[in-house]
């Protein structure tokens, strides 16, 4: 089964663009989302410590049980004996599995419909595309703040929903990509604050602590991207190492502040953070732009974890 790794990232890839997301009544992560809000309902209502406690079990009883599933399920593939025949399985089984921690077509294709909406003067559209791609209410955005919080998606998504499962699964296979995604679920559901923030600080800890290497990562692919995009590589690295650390979390501004320095633009979300330098206007065709830098570090580490499964 030598680099087998190769063939099940290609498969993984070729599925993701070729089909995209599963409807959600077939998909697994929708029924993650399903047993993650059985589980909560379970929680204890008082208490903090006992909230911290029950979020922490949870998380990682979730975690280890999904997990461990997939490992066993593809470790019985892999050393059955009928191994011409078992191999073909593997790589699909593996690639399928894989394809589950990430999603660049169904990011693109949203992307695209905000763009379209507003590229049609339809902004009550356009706030709807919107509200599935930030955790904000879209409600009263204008068309600037739409397309910032569009880019922003777009640019913390290279890093939740391709580099950090593609580098997990570098390192510890498709088990670490499928971890990764159990794990960052958890946090997307519960987060910081709100009615979860002691049942969900837990999740939002280890998230953040999942996220630190690929974050960083994410924001220098940018810059290489920019550089290849002929956009403003310079101005890019200036804006990151300047504007990282403005926003709550210890992780999403590195990717956003490069996408912002690369782009010109100015990023923000009002009351919270303002990233970059408005040299540029914010406008639709922006998210053309954002897209193309993403897609472009998403293919170059693409082609990166490749090299790594071949060596």
């Amino acid at each position: 089964m030598e680099h087998i790794g190769v063939a099940v990232l290609a498969t993984a890839v070729a599925v993701d663009l070729a089909v995209g997301d599963a409807p959600n009544p077939l998909h697994p992560v929708y029924w993650l989302g399903k047993l993650i809000s059985l589980e909560t309902r379970l929680a204890p209502r008082r208490g903090q410590v006992a909230q911290v406690v029950y979020g922490t079990a949870m998380v990682i009883a979730t975690t280890g049980i999904v997990t461990a599933g997939v490992y066993f399920l593809l470790d019985y593939i892999r050393d059955a004996d009928a191994r011409a025949i078992n191999t073909g399985l593997y790589i699909v089984v593996a690639g399928m599995l894989l394809k589950l921690s990430f999603s660049i077509r169904g990011l693109n294709r949203l992307a695209r419909r905000v763009r379209a909406s507003l590229e049609d003067g339809d902004r009550d559209e356009a706030r709807g595309w919107v509200s599935h791609l930030v955790s904000r209410d879209t409600s009263r955005l204008d068309e600037p703040h739409l397309v910032s919080a569009t880019v922003e998606s777009v640019s913390e998504s290279a890093c939740d929903s391709f580099v950090a499962p593609l580098m997990y699964f570098a390192i510890f296979g498709v088990p670490g990509a499928v971890a990764y995604r159990v794990v960052n679920t958890f946090d997307s559901m519960m987060g910081y604050h709100g009615r979860f923030e002691y049942l969900g600080k837990f999740a939002a800890r280890l998230d953040d602590l999942a996220n630190l290497v690929p974050a960083r990562l994410t924001a220098l692919l940018i810059v290489v991207a920019a550089f290849i995009c002929r956009r403003n590589p310079r101005r890019a690295w200036r804006t990151m190492t300047r504007d990282s650390g403005k926003t709550e979390s210890p992780n999403a501004g590195w990717p956003m502040s490069a996408a912002a320095g690369a782009l010109g633009v100015q990023l923000e979300k009002e009351g919270c953070y303002s990233l970059g330098d408005p040299v540029e206007r914010l406008t639709a065709s922006t998210i053309v732009l954002a897209l193309g830098l993403a897609n472009t570090a998403i293919v170059f580490w693409a082609v990166v974890c490749l090299g790594v499964e071949v060596v």
